[in-house]
Parts: C-alpha cells; structure tokens; sequence
C-alpha cells in the first residue's frame, strides 16, 4: 500500500473512473495507432472508390457505355492516385512502400495491400490514358478489365488491414469491416456515376448504387451487434455525428434510387453526390470511433472481460 505521506507529497490518489476502466489511473491500456486522420481515412475512403469506379468502368465499357466508362475509370485513376499520396505522406518518405515490395506475406494484409495495388494502379493509368487519348482502344480496354477484376480487392483489402489491430472497435469487427468497406465503396462509385453519366447510361451506377448503400446499412447493423459494448464508440462523439449523417444520406440515396432519380439529370446528380459523401461520412467515422475505442482502457478491458466470462 502507499504510504499516504508518499501518495500526499506525489499528488497520487485514487481516481473514481479507474474502478470503471480498470486501468492504471485511467491510462490507455494499448497505444492508439499514430496514423493522421486526414491520410488513413482518407485512403480508406479513395481507395474504396478506386476499385469500385474500375470495376464500374469495366462494366459499362463491355457493355458499350462510353460516357459512364470513361467518367468513372478517370475517377478510379484520380482517386487511386490520391490514395497513394495520402499513404506515402503518412509513412513519412516513398521509399518505405518500395521497401514493402520485397517481399510478399500473405498473412499480412498491409504487404498483401501493397502488391494488389502496385499491379492495379498502372492498369488504371494504362486505361485512363487510352481514354483521354483515344488510342490503342482494346489494350485500354483489356487494362480496364484488368484493374476492374483487381477492383474488389482494392476495394476490400482495407478493411482487413486495419481489423488486423489491437483496435476494439477495428479487431472485434474483423468479419464486418471488408464487406462494410465493399459495401461502402459501392455505394460512393455508383453515387459518382449517377452525377457523372448522363441518364441513358446510368443504369448500371444505380443499381451499383442501390446495392451498395443497402449493404451498407444492412452490414452496419450487423457490426453495431458484434461489438456488443464496444458499439458505443459508433454513437457517440465525432465518430457518431459522422456515421448518423453517413445513415442519413445512404438512406435517402437509397429511396431516391429506387424512386426513380436517376431518370433526372439534376435528382440524378444530387443523389450521387449525397452517396459519395455517405461514403466518405462512414469511412471517416469508423476510423474515429476505432480511435477513441483505442484510447479508452473501458473498451479494451469490457472485451477481455467478457472472453473470460465466455471461458469460465
């Protein structure tokens, strides 16, 4: 026990919050990861809308859409490319993504992400730059394929690699994350072809765009369940303003989809607009809630808890 001279002359006395968090004082029990918010989430978010724009775009473009092809594989280029931007700013230096390339972990999602990426991004570029100039039509065509059948990945990968933490919120919705992502990255790549294509060829961004933001507020539900307590962190704070707008505007996107918008070209445009910025809202939001998850010792402490009660 400390001597109360000791406690009296350190300023240490006991803290009403740590009976609650069950931590020393209160302290983080696991270090918060040290990713910026504005690169992470901001890749989360782009690279979402890279993959699902190529696959989009290798879509239409098969089915001889050249105005919805064209608008979504630049967007999935731009996109891509602002994604590798964000996470060479967050590593500090372009050599350390080089470094990654080395070798190839196939347990780790990070060295998995990289070479998908490093094999997508020039397929984007290759496609995008036959596009512009109108030339070499079926390599920009088979490049576009191509980037479109790695779009999934891209599109997925993240979600995997920030549930292989110690993040509560992140690591307890290991199997929600990718499809939420998917789902999410959906909705966002639709959105851009409603507001971007013209009405005759939006077909194929609506119906992207219904089962995305469908799927995503389904797979919400589905992860709010299995982060029992942990659910919190997606409620309250920064992160829950940006996921209640994120329902908001994924819900009216929805209805309006499926009431017909995409006959209007500016009800068209709104609603793709709302769906990508729903997109963005949720990305944003998951990241702030795994955030605080990771520095608060209650969530840590609330899930070893309940394994041990599930042991015994």
């Amino acid at each position: 026990m400390t001597d109360p001279n000791v406690a009296d002359a350190l300023d240490v006395r006991p803290d009403p919050s740590d009976e609650q968090s069950g931590s020393y004082y209160g302290l983080p029990i696991i270090n918060p990861p040290v990713w910026e918010e504005l690169e992470i989430a901001g890749y989360l978010f782009l690279g979402g809308l890279a993959g699902a724009s190529s696959i989009l775009a290798a879509g239409a473009d098969l089915t001889r859409r050249p105005r919805l092809a064209k608008p979504t594989r630049l967007c999935a280029t731009a996109a891509s490319t602002l994604s590798f931007v964000a996470l060479i700013k967050d590593l500090g230096r372009p050599a350390r993504f080089v470094n990654m390339l080395r070798v190839l972990k196939p347990t780790s999602p990070m060295s998995v992400g990289t070479w998908i990426l490093s094999a997508y991004a020039p397929l984007n570029f290759v496609a995008s730059a036959s596009a512009i100039s109108r030339r070499a039509p079926e390599i920009g065509r088979a490049a576009g394929i191509g980037a479109g059948l790695l779009g999934s990945a891209v599109a997925s990968y993240t979600g995997a690699l920030i549930a292989d933490t110690a993040v509560p919120a992140w690591h307890e919705g290991h199997r929600e994350l990718p499809f939420l992502f998917v789902a999410s990255a959906a909705a966002a790549a639709g959105g851009f072809g409603l507001a971007a294509a013209p009405v005759s060829e939006n077909a194929p961004a609506a119906r992207m765009a219904l089962l995305g933001a469908a799927g995503e507020l389904l797979v919400e539900q589905l992860l709010e369940r299995r982060l029992g307590p942990i659910a919190e962190t997606l409620h309250t704070g920064v992160a829950g303003r940006r996921l209640r707008a994120a329902k908001l505007l994924s819900a009216a996107g929805l209805a309006a989809t499926a009431l017909g918008a995409r006959r209007s070209r500016v009800t068209s445009a709104l609603t793709g607009t709302g769906l990508v910025a729903a997109s963005a809202l949720t990305r944003f939001g998951i990241f702030a809630a795994g955030m605080e998850s990771a520095r608060d010792p209650r969530y840590t402490v609330a899930l070893q808890r309940a394994r041990r009660d599930a042991s015994s």
